[in-house]
Formats: structure tokens, C-alpha cells, sequence
């Protein structure tokens, strides 16, 4: 199990980002997670279902997409040492 099959759109916070990435031609747009919130037949469905649904917005390309979670929180480094 991964987790596209194991986490529903329910589960995913209103304010959170999703990115979908091409497979064809690697252009990369951002999913509408609230305007998907607004179709209830959407909310039980689980992520990897939600990738198969989703094309690519680019011109003519209406490709294949990979969805990935976006997180923005900032990445610190690693400030420990050794004793």
C-alpha cells in the first residue's frame, strides 16, 4: 500500500496544494482542492482514483498525471552534533 491508496480527499485539508505533474510532457499545475470539496461524490474517493481522473491542463497534451502532495512549511538543517 502507498499512500495515494491508503488517504482519501477527505482526509486533505482545505488549504492544502496539490501539484500535478505531466508523465508526457512534465507540465505542472496546481489542483483546486476546494472546488473538488464542493462536489460531494468526490470526498470518498482516494487519491490514486483522483490521479486517474486528472489530465494535464496544458495546451493539446491532455496527458497522464502524477499528484503530489505540497508542503510549505520551511526545511531546517540538521543542527545536531556528535558527542
Amino acid at each position: 500500500m502507498n499512500w495515494k491508496r491508503e488517504l482519501q480527499l477527505r482526509d486533505i485539508d482545505r488549504d492544502q496544494r496539490i501539484e500535478a505533474t505531466c508523465k508526457r510532457c512534465g507540465h505542472t499545475h496546481y489542483v483546486d482542492v476546494v472546488a473538488l470539496f464542493r462536489q460531494p461524490e468526490l470526498q470518498f474517493i482516494y487519491i490514486d482514483e483522483l490521479e486517474r481522473m486528472i489530465v494535464c491542463k496544458a495546451r493539446h497534451c491532455n496527458g497522464p498525471v502524477r499528484l503530489a502532495l505540497v508542503h510549505d512549511r520551511e526545511t531546517e538543517g540538521f543542527t545536531g552534533g556528535l558527542a
